[in-house]
């Protein structure tokens, strides 16, 4: 399945879920109920993704999390704020290009309808390819459950 395809199924799900519950709750309750929706679709969901980094040679265990990961490719940063603001795309899109993932959905349920609360996040970084770059900073995806 294709990342704009897995994309298109969690936005659906975001709607109908907003549609039913509304907004106001707390952003735990949006992550449990869209995990659980998802995975009715039939897609595999990850929720709470602990993410190593190295940095300056040291391994730091669960530096942070990701809300929901989809598919092992798709990032989704739950909130349930007033209003979206620029540091919450910032945070989105440094994970993605600590992930090195793609895309990420920034996805809040606050709003009076869900289209207002859908930014979608492309990471165009692209990490260095030769070896004598020496990066200083390393992400590995911490496989445990969270």
């Amino acid at each position: 399945m294709e990342i704009d395809d897995i994309s298109a199924q969690v936005i659906d799900a975001c709607i109908a879920i907003h549609r039913e519950l509304g907004p106001g709750l707390l952003e735990s309750v949006y992550e449990i109920v869209l995990a659980g929706e998802l995975e009715l679709r039939g897609l595999k969901v990850d929720r709470q993704v602990p993410v190593d980094i190295e940095f300056r040679g040291r391994h730091h265990l669960g530096a942070f999390r990701v809300d929901l990961l989809v598919e092992d490719c798709l990032v989704l940063e739950i909130k349930s704020v007033e209003q979206l603001n620029k540091s919450h795309a910032k945070q989105v899109l440094t994970y993605l290009r600590l992930m090195k993932q793609p895309v990420g959905l920034l996805l809040n349920f606050a709003g009076a309808t869900m289209k207002e609360g859908i930014r979608r996040i492309v990471n165009q970084h692209r990490q260095p390819q030769a070896p004598s770059a020496s990066p200083r900073l390393r992400v590995i995806k911490n496989s445990g459950e969270a």
